[in-house]
């Protein structure tokens, strides 16, 4: 149900802007909305991937839970992100969990996305491509 409001207002305030629907907006904003990743940001140092999975396992089957760590120092970004085995659990812990303190630090929760591709370096930029 959570999915359908979120689709009818994503709609409406498409075409409330400029009275045609960007359908590749669209189609990334109901993907994002029907995956069952969620981004959680604003963590604690001292979240490890158990106590995360802990916290989010009562609502529903977790399948993984990821603190990520900066490569060199092995330290926590502040950031991770938990799977669910379905994107009904997925969407219930975002409504109760955004917002909430885990570690003596308020969270935020939201769908995860794909991670952008880096644009490769052009070393001809503005310059001469006989070089």
């Amino acid at each position: 149900m959570a999915f359908f409001n979120k689709f009818g207002s994503l709609v409406r305030q498409s075409v409330s802007q400029n009275g045609q629907v960007p359908m590749a907006s669209m189609l990334n904003s109901i993907r994002c909305m029907s995956s069952s990743k969620l981004f959680i940001g604003g963590l604690a140092w001292s979240t490890d991937d158990q106590s995360l999975k802990d916290a989010f396992s009562g609502f529903g089957e977790v399948t993984e839970a990821r603190v990520i760590t900066d490569r060199d120092t092995g330290r926590s970004r502040g950031f991770g992100f938990v799977s669910y085995e379905s994107t009904e659990s997925a969407s219930e812990a975002l409504s109760a969990m955004d917002g909430q303190e885990l570690g003596g630090r308020n969270i935020r929760v939201g769908y995860a996305t794909d991670k952008r591709q880096p644009q490769p370096y052009n070393s001809n930029y503005g310059g001469n491509p006989d070089y």
